[in-house]
């Protein structure tokens, strides 16, 4: 309903818009491009009634032959379908939150397929208060479709930390298009193959732009892609402190956002 009030779509005519579960099933349907901002949330469920009349949720688990993993955990499952709606020279750009990058089991197996089955080139680390819902901390990874292969596609993942030192909220300092500039010139967009890193250890330790080879990668524990590499001012800097007003706004996002989960827990507690 939210698309087709923003002119997405024509409620009278051939609708673009499905109100099926995407995760269900391959549609066969293939695309050159796939820019997505799953839902967040880790669990896929559904709500039915029981014998005495109570709604009850039960976990969703999709079993797919073209998934490289069976989970229940929905943003998994939105990454991997992503992947599969790819033609073998499609790209894809997709909002994860931070669990996708560390996150073992399942998480593990679904980041060294990624690597291995699509060129997984860059990852734009967000900063917290962009989105609605309080403290999520989130990344857009871009990757390449690729065929078949015996070699990993990835050869390096390039970082660009948008999220260190930066502080935005939704209502006084927005993010806006302005900021993510740099980020354009660093992505080089009209050949990425000739990027140059911002930072270096000694000239420019400052930098938020800096490659990783896929070697450094698979080396981490459970390869994780959760990486930082600046220092937070805020804790090393006593005398530059965050203005009271938005350390107070900081507290009241995380308390929120704990209150959430503790809600999440409450609710599959009470099944």
């Amino acid at each position: 309903m939210n698309m087709f009030l923003h002119n997405i779509g024509e409620i009278d005519g051939e609708s673009l818009i499905s109100s099926n579960d995407a995760l269900v099933a391959d549609s066969g349907k293939r695309f050159d491009y796939v820019l997505a901002n799953p839902p967040f949330g880790k669990k896929s469920s559904m709500t039915f009634t029981n014998e005495e009349g109570e709604e009850e949720k039960d976990d969703l688990v999709y079993n797919r032959q073209d998934f490289w993993a069976t989970t229940a955990n929905k943003q998994l499952n939105f990454l991997q379908h992503i992947r599969t709606m790819l033609k073998t020279t499609g790209s894809g750009a997709v909002v994860m939150p931070d669990n996708v990058l560390f996150e073992g089991g399942v998480g593990e197996t679904v980041r060294k397929k990624l690597l291995e089955n699509t060129d997984l080139h860059t990852i734009l680390r967000l900063p917290t208060g962009v989105f609605y819902a309080q403290g999520v901390k989130a990344n857009v990874l871009f990757f390449d479709n690729q065929p078949a292969a015996k070699a990993p596609w990835t050869k390096d993942i390039w970082y660009y930390d948008y999220r260190t030192n930066v502080h935005h909220t939704l209502k006084k300092t927005p993010l806006r298009f302005e900021n993510l500039t740099e980020f354009i010139q660093c992505y080089n967009p009209a050949n990425r193959h000739a990027r140059k890193e911002t930072w270096h250890a000694e000239k420019n330790p400052e930098g938020r732009w800096r490659k990783y080879t896929y070697a450094e990668i698979i080396a981490r524990d459970k390869t994780s892609l959760d990486l930082t590499w600046l220092k937070d001012k805020s804790l090393a800097d006593l005398d530059n402190l965050p203005d009271p007003k938005d350390l107070a706004e900081d507290i009241v996002e995380n308390i929120e956002a704990g209150l959430n989960n503790f809600r999440t827990v409450l609710a599959a507690l009470g099944k």
